[in-house]
């Protein structure tokens, strides 16, 4: 009900209001009032009507919105007959073991260079990373040694000389009776002993680098093989030599005609390989030169933590390996497995990855992915994966990839 209070009193309204202007004014600002009023009220009647279950408003449709799926081509209906379907063989083929490996150098290629004279480094010829040939000069060393061992070589020129002349002179004795045979004995015996002292001294010369004829303080080392420079932890007016603290070795020099590549197999894996086994290597950074190698050794101990062995297959480097490098061996495994093949006309290499197109029904093919194999006579190619054997392709995958992109 609608409060009498809330409507004016049209008598009281007119004794209020002086003029008849006034009055209207006023009887269409009573108008208002009393819509507002009424308004308000049904308002407050329609909040305590409780509500019913027939009341509540449906929700709103929701919009379902579809995904084109990327692989999904279609075409038009006229031009089907323009990719026959062929169907996939069944072959029996070794299955391929594919792992992931690092090339490095061959342990057993690999050199130090050490300056057996203690002394310090006065000039460095080469640099890391550097080419070098056997018997090039690397450093040049500046060592106390040198004097001591020249001394030594001189010292034992003179006693073998002295040596020498005692000994002849014994001789002569004997021969006029002087003194007797054993004294002779003792001289020469004399004589050989200078004689081994005066050659060590010579080879300690030559070990250290030195010409007897023309010695120097300063000692030269060169390069043991040809090879590469792996290795540098000398600098100029460092120290060098076996004797002092730090490391010995001043460069260490690789051979890398012979690079390993060392892979990690999976231990349910390892019974697949052998030593021996040739295996197949593709280089990330040239993917279009495959190199060909064989197991040198199968790690005789696994990685705890994932169940891995260290494979190395030795490499002939035809000059691009370098140390670091990631690859991708594939190893034919000695067990014989039925794989689909199809012809290569029909497997579409895209992105890195390979892609057969499967009849969706009326005028739509989707492309499948699929880990294709060797190639087989006949031009045709083995898929190790995602496809079997009976299943139709699209006998040019690539005509149809075309006639999808137009």
């Amino acid at each position: 009900m609608i409060s009498s209070s809330l409507i004016p009193d049209p008598a009281h309204r007119n004794n209020d209001l002086g003029t008849p202007s006034m009055g209207r004014a006023a009887s269409a600002f009573d108008k208002s009032v009393l819509a507002i009023a009424v308004a308000a009220s049904l308002l407050a009647l329609s909040g305590c009507k409780p509500k019913e279950s027939g009341d509540t408003a449906p929700p709103a449709n929701q919009q379902v919105v579809s995904v084109a799926d990327m692989n999904l081509i279609t075409i038009d209906k006229n031009d089907v007959a323009k990719f026959p379907l062929v169907s996939a063989d069944q072959i029996e083929s070794p299955s391929e073991l594919t792992a992931t490996g690092t090339v490095f150098p061959d342990i057993s290629r690999e050199v130090p260079v050490i300056s057996l004279a203690n002394g310090r480094v006065v000039d460095i010829e080469t640099r890391l990373d550097d080419n070098v040939k056997k018997g090039q000069l690397l450093l040049r060393v500046q060592s106390g040694d040198v004097s001591t061992a020249f001394n030594a070589y001189l010292k034992a020129v003179n006693d073998e000389q002295f040596a020498n002349k005692a000994y002849i002179r014994a001789e002569d004795l004997l021969k006029h009776g002087a003194i007797s045979q054993a004294m002779v004995e003792q001289a020469e015996d004399a004589e050989k002993d200078a004689k081994a002292d005066l050659t060590a001294a010579e080879e300690q010369l030559k070990v250290l680098g030195v010409d007897k004829d023309h010695p120097s303080t300063v000692v030269n080392v060169y390069a043991p093989i040809s090879g590469v420079i792996i290795g540098q932890n000398v600098t100029n007016a460092a120290a060098a030599g076996v004797s002092l603290s730090g490391s010995a070795t001043a460069f260490t020099i690789a051979d890398l005609s012979t690079v390993w590549i060392l892979c990690d197999v999976y231990e349910n894996d390892i019974p697949k390989i052998k030593l021996g086994q040739e295996a197949r290597i593709k280089l990330n950074a040239y993917p279009d030169r495959p190199l060909t190698g064989h197991i040198g050794d199968i790690g005789p101990v696994l990685d705890p933590s994932i169940r891995t062995a260290k494979v190395r297959i030795e490499v002939r480097n035809p000059g691009f390996l370098k140390l670091g490098m990631f690859g991708t061996a594939t190893f034919t495994s000695r067990a014989k497995e039925t794989h689909a093949v199809v012809p290569a006309d029909a497997v579409l290499h895209l992105h890195d990855r390979d892609w057969v197109f499967l009849p969706a029904g009326g005028n739509q093919f989707k492309r499948n992915e699929v880990h294709a194999g060797a190639m087989v006579p006949g031009n045709r190619q083995v898929i190790l994966s995602g496809l079997q054997p009976g299943q139709q392709v699209v006998s040019n995958a690539l005509l149809l990839e075309t006639a999808g992109n137009q």
